[in-house]
């Protein structure tokens, strides 16, 4: 009890695991990566994950701490964010209540795990008795928008997201109805920074596909560059203005964008100290009688 468990879910970006997974691995008591055994998407769309993925998991874990989970994570009866949250809480009794659950997607990337973990471990005692004090830590996401010739364009504020808990009575994605702990952490978000045709898959595919104009969305990213993006706004899927502008960062592949953000964007984009004092102290008062 009391460990660190991480979570995964494996689909049709399961490449992106190779870039995530080392990035939690040390600290990490296990991992778990949950695969559909039909190998289909929430919509029902298959998908192939070819064996030399797996090859690398065998050759990577050399800890032994990954465990591969298989089921049916597909139901055409429910909706694909009704699928999502089916799996995150299947994935989750497998991980444990009485640890803490933390789950990730293959497109996040943890900039400093060890900060967060060191976090977790401090807040041990919520791990005593997690149905009567139910918590979900909020770090913060900085989103990576567009791969151009010369780097990546991101959006260049960071915005919350959760990843983790102590009780997963999962409700939308990874939110539940606990009370939200905030903490200064970063995670890299490949979210729609992929080549077109795999983040039309994604679009069309994910827990949020009956919420997005696809074609409008599409417009807006296929025009942005690393030339004109300072002229443009509004570029999230949903509420375009929730991602107001862009900023940019240079690195030809996944290692040399990671190294230049860490050292050029990182500590621009933490939020103030009194920013979390604040959104910290409100929760406290809002579950101080429940």
């Amino acid at each position: 009890m009391k460990k660190i468990q991480v979570g995964f879910l494996v689909s049709y970006d399961y490449e992106l695991l190779k870039n995530a997974i080392p990035l939690v691995y040390k600290l990490s008591d296990t991992i778990f990566l949950a695969v559909d055994i039909d190998r289909k998407t929430w919509n029902g769309s298959p998908i192939v994950i070819e064996d030399s993925f797996f090859q690398w998991i065998k050759d990577f874990d050399t800890d032994n701490k990954i465990e591969i989970y298989e089921d049916n994570f597909c139901k055409p009866e429910l909706t694909t964010m009704e699928c999502e949250v089916r799996e995150r809480k299947m994935m989750a009794e497998k991980m444990g209540v009485g640890n803490w659950i933390i789950q990730l997607d293959a497109d996040e990337y943890f900039i400093n795990f060890e900060r967060f973990v060191n976090f977790l471990k401090s807040k041990n005692s919520y791990l005593d008795n997690p149905e009567k004090q139910k918590i979900q830590i909020q770090p913060f996401h900085v989103s990576l928008y567009k791969k151009t010739e010369n780097g990546y364009l991101y959006v260049n504020e960071a915005t919350k997201t959760v990843v983790a808990t102590n009780y997963p009575d999962y409700k939308i994605g990874r939110k539940t109805h606990g009370k939200v702990i905030y903490f200064n952490a970063l995670i890299l978000h490949e979210s729609i920074s992929r080549d077109r045709e795999d983040l039309i898959t994604k679009l069309t595919n994910w827990g949020h596909n009956e919420e997005v104009d696809v074609d409008g969305f599409m417009k807006k990213w296929d025009s942005v560059n690393e030339s004109n993006y300072s002229e443009m706004e509004d570029f999230f899927f949903l509420e375009p203005e929730k991602w107001k502008y862009l900023d940019f960062v240079k690195g030809a592949n996944f290692a040399e964008l990671f190294e230049n953000f860490k050292n050029e964007k990182e500590q621009g984009l933490y939020k103030s100290k009194f920013f979390i004092f604040k959104k910290n102290l409100g929760q406290f008062f809002k579950y101080l009688f429940k």
